[in-house]
């Protein structure tokens, strides 16, 4: 697939899927069409190189769409803002991301849940959604929300969100 920046086509199914708060097939959606986006789709997975250079346009676009429909409970900013208002930078600290995980309601005392056992609603934990990228891509559904994170934090660290 050849990916144009923003192209309205992939973002119609996110749109409508967060319009209508299917919120578990919206975390899906964001996934598939961030591997669309950075090439990805074969790999099933994004590493630092691809977050850094991911397209601004279209992160905002996600972004925006995830806090619109969700009137400022969820999105990868609302994730930044209380990510770094604990402290946290692009460099991984332990202390600081498993707080962040308690405080977005992905870890419950000391475990890291599993995604089917996330809340996909609006009673969800502030910012606990998009999930998507806290799974590890080939094993949505299956994984803990840990595996998998470890470039996270560079999203999360993105000077454009």
């Amino acid at each position: 697939m050849q990916w144009t920046p923003n192209q309205s086509l992939y973002y119609t199914r996110l749109r409508d899927l967060l319009a209508a708060g299917e919120w578990k097939e919206a975390d899906q959606e964001t996934g598939r069409v961030m591997l669309a986006v950075a090439g990805r789709e074969n790999e099933g997975l994004l590493d630092d190189e691809h977050i850094d250079n991911f397209p601004c346009e279209d992160l905002r676009t996600i972004d925006q769409l995830w806090v619109k429909y969700s009137n400022g409970r969820f999105g990868f900013s609302v994730q930044k803002r209380i990510y770094q208002s604990l402290g946290g930078t692009r460099e991984y600290n332990e202390k600081i991301w498993d707080a962040f995980g308690e405080t977005v309601g992905w870890k419950n005392e000391q475990e890291w849940m599993y995604y089917n056992d996330m809340t996909f609603d609006l009673t969800a934990p502030v910012a606990q959604l998009p999930l998507w990228f806290g799974v590890g891509w080939g094993s949505v559904g299956l994984g803990v929300v840990e595996w998998g994170v470890g470039w996270a934090w560079s999203l999360l660290s993105r000077r454009d969100l």
